[in-house]
């Protein structure tokens, strides 16, 4: 039996809610596994090596290390911003230290003889004028190309072709990701109320002359009257303005899925009100809600960044251990391909790594990371010999189903200019639908077969045929995708100890702001890599 045979009404999906969860899904399965699947495919990321090589630790040979005046730890977008601040300013002793095969953390990406492809986060809005690193970035990497009376003018090819966005709902496709059809009267003032309400708190400044929401998050006002708003969650802020429209509180609850990896009541109403006031980029020759994009997403971004600093990369670095001397810092590495110990120094460490790992990692470390918790998230990349468009249809980079759980695909050929019909795309999912912990060790369990049907079940929904045109199905898990911005994280009592040196360890990473955006990533980065420069200098 053909798996592209089997095929879900639209009632009964509506009515499931959780792919998976009924007897009729079970069934699907059964049927998935007793037949032949025509496409190949594997779960990557997940280095199950490196859990081994862990329990064989003391059986290993130790030898003593180089020492260097800078030591990263973690090639994400903010060990190599750091890596990339330091060779700008021209300082050459340092290296960057990565566990994996690869940099980029969760701004990885792939690549296969149809296109390259995002494992993870695959676009940038304009960048604020208060990015201005990320600006000067783009200038370097030729993205922004001039400026126009003081509005950057970017490269066509990064802007996001149209059509950007669709949503389906009320049985057709629509432009855009906020439902707009067969709207009443008071579900369209309630959409005008909360955008006008957005619109003002993007004008807003605080008593210390602040912005209220801007990027890097580090820069926004600290005004009480705005802070408050981290206390409570975002559907609560929403309900006090007494809005109960289903299709603004569904789109609301999608962007948070889409940015912080948990619904919008469990997120920080300041998260959430940010997500929207914040930005502020403009453009000479692109309306100011294009975003930037890539084949491979953000993982150009990492490749660029990698391409400037790669003499200083040390890839298959595992750091087991970090503590702090008087006169220097000795970080231990475990070399996961020649399965030996080094014991390296150091007058500076930047540890632009999760917080969850700094625990485990640095010596006498004080600080209490309970309230730091992590999205899980499933991406799967489906290379198909053509896209099963139906009549009437006109593919978009994000195709969102406003019946399914998932977040919808972006498609990896969107920006390509020649007329090839075969494509990848990228489905995104948060695993949200219980605590983290919980959907991680879900996550764990599942094989192959199982993700697979899931995904594909969910995009035969709308795309009935899809399977006959899938070549290669592959899956990431990521366990530990983004930080999630509770109630009270970002603005709490154990802000300042997010941010703060211990002696000559700098902290650089998402972690620190709450909320995990290339630009606070970069941002952190540069931070880390400025401190080093002042206490060396």
């Amino acid at each position: 039996m053909n798996f592209s045979n089997l095929k879900i009404s639209r009632r009964w999906f509506l009515k499931s809610g959780l792919i998976g969860t009924s007897l009729l899904a079970a069934v699907g399965l059964w049927r998935y596994r007793q037949s032949h699947r025509s496409w190949s495919g594997s779960i990557q990321g997940a280095n199950h090596k490196l859990g081994h090589l862990l329990r064989d630790l003391p059986s290993y040979p130790r030898e003593q290390g180089p020492h260097h005046s800078v030591l990263i730890v973690g090639g994400g977008v903010s060990g190599l911003s750091a890596a990339w601040w330091l060779q700008k300013k021209n300082f050459k002793d340092f290296v960057l230290l990565e566990m994996d095969e690869e940099v980029g953390g969760n701004s990885r990406s792939g690549k296969n003889s149809v296109s390259a492809y995002p494992w993870g986060a695959h676009y940038v809005p304009l960048p604020s004028e208060t990015a201005h690193t990320v600006r000067e970035l783009f200038e370097e990497l030729g993205v922004i190309k001039g400026y126009k009376n003081k509005q950057p003018i970017y490269n066509e090819y990064y802007l996001c072709s149209d059509p950007e966005e669709r949503l389906f709902v009320n049985g057709n496709w629509q432009e855009g990701h906020i439902p707009q059809v067969a709207l009443s009267a008071d579900q369209k003032r309630q959409y005008q109320e909360f955008f006008q309400e957005i619109n003002r708190l993007k004008k807003q400044t605080g008593k210390d002359g602040k912005p209220a929401f801007t990027i890097p998050i580090a820069l926004s006002s600290q005004d009480p009257e705005f802070l408050k708003w981290d206390t409570i969650t975002f559907q609560k802020w929403m309900e006090s303005y007494q809005w109960d429209s289903e299709y603004l509180h569904w789109y609301v609850n999608y962007c948070c899925r889409d940015d912080f990896g948990a619904p919008y009541d469990q997120v920080s109403a300041w998260a959430g009100i940010h997500y929207f006031a914040s930005r502020s980029g403009e453009a000479a020759n692109a309306d100011s809600d294009t975003v930037l994009t890539w084949p491979e997403g953000n993982g150009w971004l990492v490749q660029k960044l990698e391409e400037k600093v790669q003499s200083h990369v040390r890839k298959n670095s595992f750091v087991i251990g970090i503590k702090q001397h008087k006169q220097k810092t000795e970080v231990e590495i475990l070399d996961t391909k020649n399965k030996t110990i080094q014991v390296w120094t150091a007058d500076q460490v930047i540890f632009a790594a999760p917080r969850f790992i700094a625990k485990r990692v640095i010596a006498d470390f004080a600080q209490n990371t309970d309230s730091y918790e992590y999205s899980p998230w499933l991406v799967a990349n489906i290379t198909l010999k053509k896209f099963p468009l139906q009549k009437g249809e006109h593919l978009a980079w994000d195709n969102v189903n406003y019946y399914s759980r998932s977040l919808g695909y972006v498609v990896a050929t969107h920006q390509n200019l020649s007329t090839q019909s075969a494509t990848v795309i990228s489905y995104y999912k948060p695993l949200d639908e219980d605590t983290p912990s919980a959907m991680r060790k879900m996550a764990l369990q599942k094989n192959y077969d199982e993700w697979a049907f899931e995904v594909v079940t969910d995009l035969q929904a709308r795309h009935p045929e899809i399977a006959e045109q899938i070549q290669n199905l592959d899956v990431w898990i990521w366990g530990h995708g983004m930080i999630i911005p509770r109630p009270g994280f970002i603005w709490g009592k154990e802000q300042a100890l997010r941010q703060a040196s211990v002696g000559r360890l700098h902290f650089a990473h998402t972690d620190m702001s709450g909320i995990s955006i290339f630009e606070e990533a970069q941002y952190w980065g540069v931070e880390a890599a400025k401190k080093c420069l002042n206490t060396l200098s």
